[in-house]
């Protein structure tokens, strides 16, 4: 490959490859909107929330502004923004990825217990774990981590290394909300697994005990939102290993147990449990 010696380089042959591209300016941020642009006074871009199309020349509107077309990204328009750029970023959703971002050595650690393994790419602090597939745009899912698709940039470091993977049910639980108001039908005590098919895909039965303990020393650690957070490892719990057959009865009291520890009634635990079956659509 042919050496790249400046960001419009980069993003030219970016493009090429069907990655929507932008420049960042120092600190990783958006080029800023242009005065007819500010506030969105313009009516924004096509593919934005706001009505009405955009006919501002400028690279405006943050991800919005990503493109593919040559002729823009050399545009005397663009050109300010090409030597005042610190960095390339491009837009994962408008290329059909997921990043998911993890800004340091815990939040690193937490994805290679818990997410499938796809390709990686090293950044200042931790990594990038990019997966095929798109999805909403919340950060700080979980401490250090954000995710980064639809609506959202990501900055460019590199090709990384592995395989890219399928988008995962664990990854799409992160931008889950607990229902506020969702109450099931009444459950007996002692919430069963969901039935599986008997196929299952996990490397060792060591995968699925590392699943369940993480999750018991999530909940056990975390120092508020104590209902949020036994919904979400009950989510991550059920996205990992419900389909599977192998979550046992046993493992789901444990997750009760430590839950329970923290001063959840077996009530929410019941519908806390039942609502994740439902959002998995199990």
């Amino acid at each position: 490959m042919t050496t790249l010696t400046s960001h419009l380089d980069t993003a030219l042959w970016l493009a090429g490859q069907g990655l929507p591209v932008l420049p960042l300016r120092e600190g990783k941020g958006p080029m800023g909107n242009c005065r007819a642009c500010r506030k969105n006074a313009c009516g924004g871009r096509p593919n934005m929330k706001t009505p009405g199309p955009c006919a501002c020349p400028m690279p405006c509107h943050a991800w919005a502004a990503a493109t593919t077309d040559p002729r823009i990204l050399t545009s005397p328009a663009w050109a300010l923004a090409w030597r005042q750029a610190a960095a390339v970023a491009y837009h994962p959703g408008g290329a059909g990825f997921t990043v998911v971002d993890l800004d340091n050595a815990d939040a690193v650690a937490w994805a290679r217990w818990n997410l499938p393994v796809t390709r990686t790419v090293a950044t200042m602090r931790g990594e990038h774990w990019i997966y095929l597939g798109t999805m909403t745009s919340p950060n700080a899912v979980r401490p250090g981590v954000d995710i980064k698709s639809l609506m959202s940039y990501a900055r460019w470091l590199g090709h990384g290394t592995g395989t890219m993977g399928p988008l995962p049910d664990v990854v799409r639980a992160l931008a889950v909300k607990e229902p506020a108001a969702v109450r099931p039908a009444a459950r007996p005590v002692g919430v069963p697994a969901p039935a599986g098919d008997g196929q299952c895909p996990h490397r060792s039965p060591a995968y699925l005990e590392r699943g369940i303990a993480m999750a018991e020393q999530r909940i056990e650690d975390a120092p508020d939102s104590i209902h949020r957070t036994v919904y979400r490892m009950f989510l991550a719990v059920l996205s990992a290993h419900g389909r599977c057959g192998c979550l046992t009865d046993a493992h789901i009291k444990r997750l009760f147990t430590a839950a329970q520890g923290r001063g959840e009634s077996l009530r929410h635990c019941e519908d806390a449990w039942s609502n994740a079956v439902a959002a998995l659509g199990m």
